[in-house]
């Protein structure tokens, strides 16, 4: 008992551990990569798109066509409620600010999705995005979104580097009126003449092509063949927002 009394008693005679102060809490750098952050935990690293490609790639697409979407999610025109809720509370300057930094990424782009569609669905998707439907006023791809299918400033996306998925989704969100633009919607008009056959095929070769090798946007929109297109002709006057 002794040795176990004279334990005790030391114990409570010595002085308590010092208790270290808590930690500072790490200092951020205010840049605007790092607000971007909250974009690319969905987009992928500094906005290059997930792996599976259901998010699409933010780095290097026209400024203006991003800004157009941001300002269509926050504002209601393409309902997505984890976009809504993210954006509501920015500005049309700090969304342009925004734009402008993915589009001024200059990123590699991810190899091309394996071919899985037939030779003869590939082949009819092939021949809707490089020469259209002339007698359904069904314009070419190309005509739009630029021979490389790489975009046009200052609003047109590119269609190559993206997902068969992501492609569906869109087309299909094009037709049923979830996805909108500018009146005249020729990409909602141009959705819905496609038979869901057709809207596969585009989407699967779209998917299986590789970027040539300069993969940015052309310098300028080309002319609006066959159809009126609102969200062509605001870009060319410069009314972006």
């Amino acid at each position: 008992m002794l040795p176990a009394l004279l334990f005790m008693l030391t114990l409570a005679a010595a002085p308590a551990a010092a208790v270290p102060p808590p930690a500072a809490p790490p200092t951020l750098p205010d840049t605007l990569a790092q607000r971007a952050l909250a974009c690319t935990a969905c987009h992928g690293a500094a906005g290059r798109a997930t792996p599976g490609g259901y998010f699409p790639r933010l780095a290097g697409k026209p400024a203006g066509y991003l800004l157009q979407q941001l300002l269509h999610f926050r504002d209601g025109r393409r309902p997505h409620a984890g976009m809504a809720r993210l954006l509501a509370p920015l500005s049309d300057d700090y969304l342009a600010t925004l734009a402008g930094h993915f589009a001024a990424l200059d990123l590699p782009y991810p190899p091309p999705e394996r071919p899985t569609a037939s030779a003869a669905q590939r082949a009819r998707g092939e021949a809707l995005v490089r020469h259209g439907d002339p007698a359904r006023r069904l314009p070419a791809c190309v005509a739009c979104h630029g021979e490389g299918l790489t975009g046009a400033q200052p609003a047109m996306p590119g269609l190559l580097g993206l997902s068969r998925d992501y492609l569906n989704a869109q087309l299909g969100a094009w037709r049923t009126g979830q996805r909108q633009a500018r009146a005249p919607d020729c990409m909602a008009e141009l959705a819905r003449a496609l038979a869901p056959d057709e809207v596969e095929a585009v989407a699967a070769w779209l998917a299986a092509q590789p970027l040539p090798a300069d993969p940015k946007p052309a310098a300028q929109t080309l002319p609006q063949p066959l159809r009126e297109c609102g969200t062509a002709r605001v870009a060319a006057s410069g009314g972006l927002r």
